[in-house]
């Protein structure tokens, strides 16, 4: 049974937990997103005697905090106890194109260990830190400016139709795109 349970299971399952997600959300009147569990969290620090926006209305939003435990308690349990003996498979052609920008992947990494560079991603470095400290400054940023996520735009926009959450899965697209194809070359080539 736990070897069955440590495979790649099909994509089709992890769609279908998400749309009866999304139809249950949907039914008890809530919408999925994950950044405001920073406000809620900011509330809990106290930040909410500080200032009216991170107010939070408890009833309706202990849910979501519940949700995010439960998505870091399942990742420790899937992290330690699931992870399957296969490494991780990670092309040649992506590790010879990483290479042509000077990111060369640690020898572990090359026999597909790892999905992450630890050669760049890593506190070890100044570059590392710097990626990693602004990096979170814009994905924060860009959550508030696009009052979302991308999880929250992505599913539950789309899915109730709404068209600005559209626009902006179009601006994460671009802007990906841009930052594979662009920035990272800048910054790494």
């Amino acid at each position: 049974m736990l070897e069955f349970i440590s495979q790649p299971w099909h994509w089709a399952v992890s769609g279908a937990a998400i749309a009866a997600t999304m139809f249950l959300l949907t039914w008890m009147g809530h919408t999925f997103g994950i950044s405001l569990t920073f406000k809620n969290l900011c509330s809990v620090a106290g930040a909410d005697k500080i200032s009216d926006f991170f107010k939070v209305d408890w009833s309706m939003e202990n849910w979501r905090m519940v949700f995010v435990a439960g998505g870091l308690i399942g990742g420790i349990i899937a992290g330690h106890f699931l992870k399957s003996p296969e490494p991780v498979n990670i092309s040649q052609a992506t590790i010879d194109h990483l290479a042509t920008w000077g990111i060369a992947y640690p020898e572990s990494d090359a026999k597909g260990m790892g999905l992450m560079n630890t050669a760049v991603f890593n506190f070890s470095s100044v570059k590392g830190i710097l990626l990693t400290v602004i990096g979170g400054f814009l994905v924060g940023f860009g959550a508030r400016y696009a009052d979302g996520c991308t999880s929250g735009h992505a599913i539950t926009g789309l899915s109730h139709l709404q068209l600005p959450s559209l626009i902006t899965v179009i601006g994460f697209f671009a802007g990906g795109l841009a930052m594979t194809h662009i920035i990272m070359p800048l910054i790494f080539g």
